[in-house]
């Protein structure tokens, strides 16, 4: 399949292991992983830094390689669960900061060409997001603009 802004095809990534249990010398408790991965949140972590973060490090001391296995749920339907849910999914978060930084690049820099197409696909991405997630993950009358990322950026 071709990438999305380019003509060049994308290259393969490997796939996980298929497992349906979590290994054996992980034997760590769902409920210490579930109040792990809140306190985590709490710190404010995004949900791949949690993952990364029990992978690394552990509920006790024992890495934690998936936490969907061990405990049966997502990091994000823990999070949902225990009511630390952030106000914007991780993904659209992450492009919109992005956006807001390539946009003031640009104001400082007026003749970047490469960075004013790459803010143009960014801000196509946002947008292409902002429909995915409406309704469901964020405001049914939200529509993307810097000034409403910038707005909801403000709060943090």
């Amino acid at each position: 399949m071709a990438r999305m802004h380019t003509r060049r095809r994308g290259s393969s990534g490997s796939d996980k292991p298929t497992a349906d249990e979590p290994p054996e010398w992980s034997d760590v408790d769902a409920e210490k992983i579930e109040s792990r991965v809140v306190e985590l949140a709490e710190q404010g972590h995004d949900p791949s830094q949690i993952g990364l973060k029990l992978r690394d490090e552990g509920v006790t001391g024992t890495p934690i390689p998936n936490v969907k296995l061990a405990t049966g749920k997502k990091v994000t339907d823990i999070l949902e669960e225990h009511d630390a849910k952030a106000d914007v999914p991780e993904d659209l978060r992450n492009l919109m900061e992005r956006a807001i930084d390539l946009r003031e690049h640009i104001e400082a820099n007026p003749q970047d060409y490469q960075n004013k197409r790459s803010l143009q696909n960014t801000e196509s991405k946002v947008r292409r997001l902002v429909d995915y997630y409406r309704g469901d993950e964020i405001d049914p009358e939200f529509t993307y603009s810097y000034d409403a990322a910038v707005e909801l950026f403000e709060d943090d």
